[in-house]
């Protein structure tokens, strides 16, 4: 459990408050700009989704330390009484820039920079980099099982699956801004506004001594909105009871909404349950899927023709089961104005603070991008996507409405090329370093080099 008088701003990696005290002492406080960006995709990914901007912002406009923050710090005895006294008046000032939440953005793009004093931006890092990677990990899982569905209306399940709490109701806000139909987590969707679904578990079959008499009791509760899961014995019985149970509320002036296939062959049972269903003149009544089912499992039944009208997916999606994190990371790319770099191997980073352009080709689809210096003029007829959202710690608009992101979702999603969507080895987006990024770059890589080897001739005079 928490202690009560402990903030969400202590969630923080204890080597940032480290470096933080070893700044402070030192006098290094002048503003840095760090760039979050991911380094390369999960398996079958040639794009993200990003996510998490919206929490990221409320985060960083309501940093500051409590009262039981400083205590909890003090008792470590790590720390200076200055310091910690300092960090007591610390409020987040600097400025972020960052693309839209919910836009396209690929490998080695950044999607958000800080810049503030040097502390205020290294203490962000932990919380940064947790949100925006779940975030952005969750929103590209679903909008693959969007795009799998080709229509077929999806319904997030997976809340009694998801890695806690939190990231269930992140998944039911990302997965609707994606273009899902709704959320069976009743929380999200009074916290986000989201439509919320259900239909029954076998547990409610299994209290009664029969089934059509379960189907009977649930029908009478919801005339006009129940979907009969049908598979707790036996699918195929289950399914004339269905019909039966159907029949019955025709009679009384109700209808039954859909029947629910939740485990076995589903395309087999699927087309059974069309023709069973057609034939007993209940043409209207849908087929719903679920179990175990992801983008992959989705595609095939779509590819096959499957007579079914909606998807719950749940497990896989809610922990993106095949690619369950990224490598995202916050990198440091100047200080006190002076553009810096890492040059270790595979983990080199760009200096200096960026702007992404992005240009498209015909009928408005994505062509390639620019990763350039901020201070680059964007290429003939591309548009910059790192737009500044908050400014000495304010957010400079308020944020859209989820209706309003998805909307904007889809647009973007749209225009992101086939070959990109592809559930399986995705074609490489063409994202460019422009030459005065690479300029730079090699500049500085070249005066590092240098002050390496005037270090290693000092030692071997000593």
């Amino acid at each position: 459990m928490y202690r009560k008088n402990l903030s969400h701003a202590l969630f923080i990696d204890f080597y940032e408050l480290t470096m933080a005290q070893a700044y402070w002492q030192s006098g290094t406080t002048a503003d840095a700009t760090f760039s979050l960006f991911f380094r390369t995709y999960p398996p079958d990914r040639a794009y993200f989704v990003f996510g998490g901007l919206a929490d990221s912002l409320e985060h960083l406009e309501g940093f500051r330390f409590s009262g039981g923050d400083i205590s909890h710090l003090r008792a470590t005895k790590r720390f200076d009484g200055g310091f910690l006294s300092f960090l007591q008046e610390l409020r987040f000032t600097g400025s972020v820039r960052a693309m839209d939440e919910g836009a396209i953005a690929f490998a080695g793009e950044p999607v958000l920079e800080v810049t503030a004093p040097v502390i205020e931006a290294q203490l962000l890092e932990t919380f940064l980099i947790n949100q925006i990677n779940l975030q952005t990990v969750l929103a590209t899982k679903a909008s693959r099982v969007v795009h799998a569905a080709q229509g077929k209306s999806v319904f997030d399940f997976a809340a009694r699956r998801t890695h806690g709490r939190e990231a269930s109701d992140r998944l039911a806000r990302l997965s609707y801004m994606v273009g899902f139909a709704g959320t069976s987590n009743a929380l999200a969707g009074g916290v986000y506004g989201i439509p919320t679904f259900g239909t029954m578990a076998h547990s409610f079959i299994t209290a009664f001594d029969d089934e059509a008499d379960a189907f009977r009791a649930y029908a009478k509760a919801f005339p006009d909105t129940s979907t009969f899961l049908v598979d707790t014995y036996d699918t195929v019985v289950g399914i004339r009871n269905a019909i039966a149970v159907a029949k019955e509320m025709l009679q009384r002036g109700h209808a039954l909404q859909a029947i629910r296939l939740d485990s076995g062959a589903l395309r087999d049972l699927a087309r059974t349950a069309r023709t069973m269903l057609d034939e007993a003149g209940l043409e209207a009544v849908r087929i719903f899927a679920s179990g175990g089912l992801d983008e992959l499992a989705v595609e095939e039944l779509v590819r096959a023709g499957a007579p079914i009208d909606g998807y719950g997916v749940g497990t896989k999606v809610g922990v993106s089961a095949d690619a369950p994190w990224a490598d995202c990371v916050y990198k440091m790319v100047t200080y006190d104005a002076r553009p810096v770099l890492k040059l270790s191997g595979d983990k080199a980073t760009l200096p200096g603070p960026k702007q992404v352009f992005r240009r498209c080709g015909a009928g408005g689809r994505y062509a390639a991008d620019v990763v350039a210096c901020a201070s680059e003029p964007p290429p003939a007829g591309a548009k910059a996507l790192l737009q500044e959202v908050m400014l000495n710690g304010k957010p400079l608009a308020p944020p859209l409405s989820l209706r309003e992101l998805r909307k904007r979702f889809a647009d973007y999603f749209e225009r992101l090329p086939e070959e990109q969507k592809a559930l399986r080895s995705p074609a490489a987006y063409d994202v460019r370093i422009s030459d005065g990024l690479e300029e730079l770059r090699q500049r500085l890589t070249g005066e590092a080099a240098r002050r390496q080897s005037a270090t290693d001739g000092e030692s071997e005079r000593e």
